[in-house]
């Protein structure tokens, strides 16, 4: 498994990916609130799409993220969620507070 990463692509993308844990969480977390203060952009997706593992950890970032954006003004569109993510968000009730859309196909 690889460390997780984040990263901001041209089009206004956050790309999220690799291994969401108690290890990497404190780094994404700092990462990703710095990618959404940094950019211009109002309207932004945040593809999970590249995730390989993801405890917890993974929906309390992007709760975080969520608030983030908020906070500086943005729109923060959720997508590409592995299949236990998506479970564990929609039993636990945050699947209505996430801006959660289907994968975009590749």
């Amino acid at each position: 498994m690889s460390e997780g990463h984040i990263a901001l692509d041209d089009q206004g993308r956050l790309l999220l990916g690799g291994v969401l844990d108690h290890r990497s969480g404190p780094e994404l977390r700092k990462a990703g609130q710095a990618l959404l203060r940094s950019t211009t952009r109002q309207a932004l997706v945040l593809d999970c799409s590249g995730v390989s593992y993801s405890s917890s950890v993974g929906l309390s970032l992007l709760l975080a993220f969520t608030r983030d954006a908020r906070a500086f003004g943005r729109e923060l569109r959720i997508t590409g969620l592995t299949p236990d993510m998506s479970k564990i968000a929609s039993v636990s009730g945050l699947a209505d507070v996430l801006a959660l859309e289907p994968a975009t196909p590749a």
